[in-house]
């Protein structure tokens, strides 16, 4: 048995009441692709809540098509929800003038902390130009930007990420499920780049990478994320809680990390 209150607290109950879960990856609205459940705003609400979610940091799954109606669904769904659930604005380079004109209409609202891009679904090299305005737009507004990384990808694998982190030092990057397949290529981006920390979306199946991860890397460079709707927030917070990782570690992954990142971004 793990040495944890978190950790009994949560195989009694199925959540822990001290230690609200902050989820920095998760989306709303159709995807084509696959037949989800529990993906109306109420379902998910209910799932924060019975999983002991506090708060969570959604973009929206119709953005990565249309990224005009996509993000005004997501604005408005956090915008009945604010001071729960928050947004990140999608960008897509392969529409630079559409996407700047997103950027000025959006960029400033309340319940958006950052921006999401996906590099390998727009196939779209994140070092490409297009991705300019996106960087500079967030560099000059301290903003968080999580973008989907994955090992070997021509478009986000890790060596990507360094790059483009080093070019713009005032963004704060999420690793978008940590460089899956090249897991230990991106724990040495975020060891190397003080503004990469390591997003835990599909990686935290993988056994004994959250531990390498904190041994590795650090416990402060590491935030929750499990892509709610996608995939059941138990499950993976099950993953971090029962790690063999200090109490304090888990506190940092799977909350005061995040809370630290969103702290004078939130504005509700």
């Amino acid at each position: 048995m793990i040495d944890s209150a978190i950790a009994r607290e949560y195989l009694e109950t199925g959540r822990c009441a001290d230690c609200g879960v902050v989820d920095m990856h998760a989306h709303y609205g159709p995807f084509g692709g696959i037949a989800m459940v529990n993906d109306s705003p109420e379902q998910m609400l209910a799932t924060m809540e019975r999983c002991g979610v506090e708060l969570m940091v959604s973009s929206g799954h119709t953005a990565l098509a249309d990224m005009v109606r996509g993000n005004a669904e997501i604005t408005a769904i956090t915008e009945r929800h604010a001071g729960r659930w928050y947004a990140y604005l999608t960008y897509n380079p392969n529409y630079p003038v559409l996407g700047r004109r997103e950027l000025e209409e959006y960029g400033n609202h309340p319940t958006y902390v950052g921006l999401k891009l996906h590099p390998t679904f727009h196939r779209y090299p994140l070092t490409g130009d297009a991705y300019r305005p996106a960087f500079a737009f967030a560099a000059a507004r301290r903003l968080i930007v999580l973008t989907h990384t994955w090992g070997g990808s021509a478009y986000d694998r890790p060596e990507l990420l360094a790059e483009v982190a080093r070019r713009y030092p005032e963004v704060t990057f999420l690793a978008g499920h940590s460089g899956h397949g090249q897991f230990e290529e991106c724990m040495a981006v975020a060891r190397e780049c003080p503004n990469v920390y390591l997003e835990l979306t599909a990686a935290y199946a993988v056994r004994g990478l959250i531990e390498s991860m904190v041994e590795t890397v650090g416990a402060h460079k590491i935030v929750f994320g499990c892509d709610l709707p996608w995939f059941d927030p138990h499950y993976a917070i099950g993953c971090v809680v029962m790690a063999h990782i200090s109490e304090e570690a888990r506190r940092a992954v799977l909350r005061e990390n995040a809370l630290r990142l969103l702290e004078g971004r939130r504005r509700v």
